[in-house]
């Protein structure tokens, strides 16, 4: 069946100087009441010494427009307003001006304000330096913090005067950590803005991202001189359990489509085990049928090319069955994490498809299907979607794409009609996760040579919003025995065999559509291994269990 479905699109504009806003961004249906917890979706998030609140209403201070080269890239100020009482503004916020208003900044206050008037877990700054202004009508303010206190954000004002110490709280060192810069929002001549984010980030990292930006007058990013805040509370109060966990998934669990000429479609895993698959061990003849639980599986240790899983060579009909999969016993396998120091919950959700298909190559006007290159046995992919632990609001999603992949913000996602539920596309044969229908091409667009990643609607589809097409397998913050993880994510070795591609037939047709000039560098245009490529390894394998999604 067809999905309904819409995505909000706001298109670039040439914006200049005038008094519009950027518009605030929605979802397209109300949230529900969350399940009763502690500390999630309560407004407030205890960080140990300090509380924080996540302010989202703003008065624009300046905006600046493109000039008249169009090299100046647009955006605006804002200071934060409607701080509750008792709380305290820590930076102001930026954004570029071809997006809805969508951030935020914290603001905090101390858990115990008088527990210690020499050490306060927040103190005004001593005074204020002068980082850049533009023609008399903007000025950029960093706060000098006292002695063993820190800066997390910057001020800015439209008058010359330096602004009062009470606009703004530096914080104790001890409460904070480094951070980082992460996307250039403005660049005018020498002066330059970014927005920041922890240095360590993951599982186990707890740097918080205030919001606010970081700008120099100096092209070297190393000289950071504000920090992030730093979670101290060892429970992770801001986190949900598992009934709001439950209630987030049944929310806005994504739906996903399968390409309508998509021949590999995913199973649930032990589907794949019963019907076949088979573990093989270095130096052992012949393979090992696998619990449908994968009980039997080597659990643990680390990827040493010892153990590997494989369909059954000897039996074509069953390896030919494998490789379709069964998309009615397909199931999402979700991990649930805490990122940014606990103020936002990662929900990831992996889907595995028992082989994926060869790749499809795109060299100017033609279009090259592959008849192995790309094949293997064992397919994990993923997505994520980034929830906002103050409010249970979602934020952001990330697509993997292979070995990358990338965020989108929520205001350009495609949604469910009727719900804050969105749409994810898994290209064909690959199934690579991308926000919207169409073609992707990876590899050089200028050349218009790489591979073609193909996505769009079908009658392929899987609701992971549906309690009997989601499984959580994996969430540590919440304690040992709370989710049970099956024995198959314990195996860490591959979950195909190492190949290599009898293909220089290919490669030598890929070389004669080339242009003379780029023959030569045919491994660098194309993201995918020519002549083979070890087995896939399996979730907890993945850089991104533990840390970030990486863009």
């Amino acid at each position: 069946m067809f999905c309904d479905c819409f995505y909000w699109n706001q298109e670039n504009s040439e914006l200049e100087w005038d008094s519009s806003e950027s518009k605030p961004f929605s979802l397209p249906s109300p949230l529900p009441r969350w399940p009763q917890g502690t500390g999630f979706a309560t407004g407030k998030i205890n960080l140990g010494e300090i509380q924080v609140v996540k302010v989202t209403e703003f008065d624009r201070v300046w905006k600046c427009s493109k000039s008249r080269g169009g090299k100046t890239r647009c955006a605006s100020f804002y200071k934060p307003v409607g701080i509750p009482e008792g709380f305290h503004c820590l930076g102001h916020y930026c954004q570029a001006n071809n997006q809805p208003l969508r951030g935020f900044v914290l603001a905090a206050r101390a858990n115990h304000p008088d527990k210690d008037d020499h050490r306060p877990a927040l103190k005004k700054p001593v005074n204020y330096t002068l980082v850049w202004s533009s023609d008399s009508d903007c000025y950029f303010w960093l706060p000098n913090p006292p002695v063993g206190y820190k800066a997390v954000g910057v001020i800015v004002t439209d008058e010359a005067e330096e602004p009062d110490t009470e606009e703004v709280r530096c914080v104790r060192e001890d409460l904070t950590e480094t951070c980082e810069t992460r996307e250039r929002i403005l660049g005018v001549g020498s002066f330059n803005v970014w927005s920041t984010e922890p240095c360590s980030r993951g599982i186990w990292s707890r740097g918080v991202a205030v919001g606010s930006f970081f700008c120099s007058t100096n092209h070297n990013k190393a000289d950071m001189n504000i920090s992030c805040l730093k979670n101290l509370d060892p429970t992770l109060q801001g986190m949900p359990n598992l009934d709001q966990v439950h209630a987030l998934i049944q929310h806005y669990g994504p739906t996903v489509y399968f390409h309508p000429e998509e021949t590999y479609l995913p199973s649930s895993v032990p589907w794949f085990f019963k019907n076949g698959a088979l573990l093989y061990r270095f130096g052992k003849p012949g393979g090992e049928p696998i619990n449908s639980t994968g009980s039997n599986l080597p659990s643990g240790g680390q990827n040493d090319g010892s153990y590997w899983i494989d369909l059954p060579q000897e039996d074509e009909e069953a390896t030919n069955n494998l490789k379709k999969g069964n998309i009615e016993s397909s199931e999402l396998y979700v991990h649930v994490k805490p990122a940014l120091g606990g103020i936002f919950t990662d929900v990831v959700m992996w889907i595995f498809c028992p082989f994926n298909g060869p790749a499809t190559l795109k060299i100017g006007l033609l279009t090259v299907p592959m008849n192995r290159i790309g094949e293997h046995v064992g397919d994990w992919e993923h997505f994520t979607f980034r929830i906002s632990n103050f409010n249970g609001e979602l934020t952001q999603m990330f697509f993997s794409q292979h070995s990358g992949g990338g965020w989108v913000d929520v205001s350009d996602l495609e949604f469910v009609k009727g719900s804050n539920k969105p749409v994810v596309y898994s290209s064909k044969h690959g199934h690579a996760s991308f926000p919207h229908p169409g073609m992707y091409l990876q590899g050089s667009s200028k050349l218009g040579i790489g591979v073609r990643n193909d996505v769009g609607k079908s009658e392929f589809v899987v609701d992971s919003s549906q309690r009997q097409r989601y499984r959580v397998v994996a969430a540590e913050y919440l304690g040992e025995g709370v989710v049970l993880e099956p024995c198959w994510l314990q195996y860490m070795r591959e979950w195909g065999p190492t190949i290599v591609y009898d293909s220089a037939a290919e490669i030598d047709k890929i070389i004669n559509l080339l242009p003379l000039i780029v023959r030569f560098s045919i491994e660098n245009l194309f993201p995918i291994a020519l002549y083979g490529e070890e087995g896939p390894t399996g979730p907890k394998e993945k850089d991104n269990w533990e840390g970030d999604e990486i863009c």
